[in-house]
């Protein structure tokens, strides 16, 4: 009898695991016969709840097929993709990718076109959005994604000490790194610091492309190990060498939340965390820049795409594509999160203009500002410079060497790739 109720007892528990396992991937996937789209995303931060106040208000719409939100972490979702489009199985119907990896997912064959389907939406064309969201997508004469937004790496200040300590330097919305050194001198004797090193990556490349460099030359090798890179880390290393910059260690946001630094370089995204210092008063300009003549803004684009499945029907492509029509009509909250977005519809709504970051999509001149490195190799080369461009700014490292072993590094990893 003890037996008996023993293997009744592990019966039911496996039972119950089973049902327990539906559950959990009925709750991030969707198969053909659903009326529900999955969408994956990496939105776990505050902008998670930018987004799913868009899917709450579409789903109030009553459309054929409700969205049902999945925000995983950045890696989570990267390492899932490889693992469920391979195996076929528990593949979402819609996925956010950052646009750096768009062409090493089309390379790899785990897209689906959109081209066919755009035929039944004229509303989404090239003309209703951002240029440089609008042409990630394009890859080898086929519509692989379509865009969310363009975010940017720019620069915000401190309206009072920039009145103080850099008078009408803000005219034209271009702060030149001289214009910094310039007033970081004058600021040193109160103690206040010119200018954040903060995200070294976006820092770096964008002042790489200013000096005519990109991390490769003709969309396959990559150049890293070059006079304009060294030149590039050099120029920012000064201000480090010069005392104008936050200390190896100290907290440039925190400096600038005190009102103990000027400039502060960072993304359209975290003005939210500025606005909880009710004491500050900042605004938010372009990049810096070594001249007027060539403004660079380092950018990317969350892309919408289709991961290859099978089991999206022509009905559930549809449903996926009102949706994304929707998205291009409604994206003020998004806008609201501290993002760019890309559709030009929403760029329009007098709510948005008066939103700091709309300025960089103003005009077309101000949107050719906005660089996205869509290298097919991007993952390798900014792995290697989140590893060198501090070390070398902060003078733990000599440049050249660092650059050297940073070339033969993505090299390397391109042979591997392609065996």
């Amino acid at each position: 009898m003890k037996i008996r109720m023993k293997s009744m007892f592990l019966f039911a528990v496996v039972i119950s695991l089973i049902f327990s396992l539906i559950g959990c991937s009925s709750s991030s996937t969707s198969g053909s016969n659903s009326k529900e789209l999955v969408f994956w995303n990496p939105f776990t931060g505050p902008d998670g709840k930018n987004m799913q106040q868009i899917i709450d208000a579409y789903n109030k719409t009553n459309p054929e097929f409700k969205v049902k939100n999945v925000s995983l972490k950045e890696q989570d979702m990267y390492t899932k993709i490889p693992t469920v489009v391979n195996s076929g199985k528990n593949i979402p119907d819609l996925t956010i990718v950052h646009a750096e990896r768009m062409k090493n997912f089309a390379a790899n064959g785990m897209l689906t076109p959109f081209d066919d389907v755009l035929e039944n939406f004229s509303e989404i064309n090239e003309e209703n959005y951002v240029k440089s969201g609008w042409d990630i997508g394009n890859i080898d004469g086929n519509r692989y994604s379509l865009p969310l937004d363009v975010h940017s790496f720019v620069m915000y200040y401190n309206k009072k000490l920039v009145d103080k300590y850099a008078p009408g330097v803000l005219e034209d919305n271009v702060v030149t790194f001289d214009e910094i050194k310039a007033a970081g001198e004058k600021a040193k004797k109160d103690n206040i610091r010119a200018v954040g090193i903060t995200w070294t990556r976006p820092m770096f490349l964008s002042l790489y492309h200013q000096l005519g460099g990109d991390i490769t030359s003709d969309g396959e090798k990559p150049t890293l190990d070059t006079p304009e890179a060294a030149e590039a880390l050099e120029l920012l290393k000064s201000l480090v060498d010069d005392k104008l910059t936050n200390k190896d260690g100290e907290d440039p946001g925190q400096l600038f939340k005190s009102g103990k630094q000027l400039f502060y370089p960072e993304g359209i995204w975290m003005q939210n965390g500025l606005n909880e210092v009710k004491s500050l008063e900042w605004g938010m300009t372009n990049f810096p820049q070594v001249s007027t003549d060539k403004i660079v803004n380092w950018s990317s684009s969350h892309q919408f795409v289709m991961l290859k499945s099978k089991d999206r029907n022509e009905e559930k492509t549809k449903g996926v594509m009102a949706f994304l029509d929707y998205i291009r009509q409604n994206s003020l909250p998004w806008a609201e999160a501290g993002q760019n977005p890309a559709a030009l519809e929403t760029l329009e709504d007098p709510k948005y203009l008066d939103l700091p970051q709309s300025f960089l999509v103003k005009d077309e001149k101000q949107q050719a500002t906005l660089k996205i490195f869509d290298y097919q190799y991007n993952g390798f080369a900014v792995d290697e410079i989140d590893k060198i461009a501090g070390d070398a700014i902060f003078g733990k490292v000599e440049i050249e060497s660092a650059l050297k072993k940073a070339q033969k590094s993505v090299e390397d990893k391109i042979k591997q790739n392609k065996n």
